[in-house]
């Protein structure tokens, strides 16, 4: 079961971003995706630097979301695209071999495409009813989720309402891993909400 960890600052106190995303690496896990689109270019290269510098101890893999050129700048693991990003075979020709390109997908149909884009991952959602994805329309549902994970040979994590209790049935119907922000941002034991996840899939 791989965690990733999508940031919103504006869901924390102000200044705590950096802290919060220290506190995600340090507990342990896999990915985290520095989503600040709002951010001054300067400001979210050096933050994505100190990021990327904690995180280069650990496994941990540093995303960004949408600027590339902060990723490479930053020498981050890679890019995460969505809606409005460059397409993702664009990015694939113009980044290092072992850069990852991952894509927001909210069908199979989209899914199937960033596969042949050549993206590396997928975050399928919104799977459960979330306030933060409600643009998107109803919830895919698992059985949706099931279908997109027998269809692509990409990993894809579920994203959107994912809780402790959510996560083994995404691990079930395919899910490599579980996507969110509150799940891990609004933790007050992060390190316990990290082992329950650990143990989603064994005790299926």
């Amino acid at each position: 079961m791989q965690l990733y960890y999508i940031t919103d600052r504006k869901q924390l106190p102000p200044g705590a971003l950096g802290e919060a995303v220290r506190r995600a690496v340090d507990a342990g896990i896999d990915w985290v995706q520095i989503r600040e689109k709002d951010l001054p270019v300067r400001e979210l290269l050096s933050i994505t630097q100190s990021v990327v510098d904690h995180a280069s101890r650990t496994k941990t893999r540093v995303i960004v979301n949408d600027r590339l050129d902060v990723a490479l700048a930053a020498k981050a693991s890679g890019v995460h695209l969505g809606g409005q990003s460059m397409p993702a075979d664009a990015v694939r020709s113009m980044v290092p071999p072992g850069f990852l390109v991952g894509v927001s997908c909210h069908s199979l149909e989209d899914a199937l495409g960033a596969e042949a884009a050549g993206a590396n991952y997928i975050l399928l959602g919104p799977i459960f009813e979330t306030p933060s994805k409600l643009q998107y329309g109803p919830p895919l549902g698992i059985a949706r989720l099931a279908e997109v994970t027998g269809r692509v040979k990409i990993p894809v994590f579920a994203l959107g309402g994912i809780t402790v209790e959510r996560a083994g049935l995404c691990a079930a119907n395919g899910a490599a891993g579980i996507a969110g922000i509150r799940m891990f941002q609004d933790a007050g034991n992060l390190e316990e909400v990290v082992r329950k996840l650990r143990n989603c899939r064994g005790a299926l």
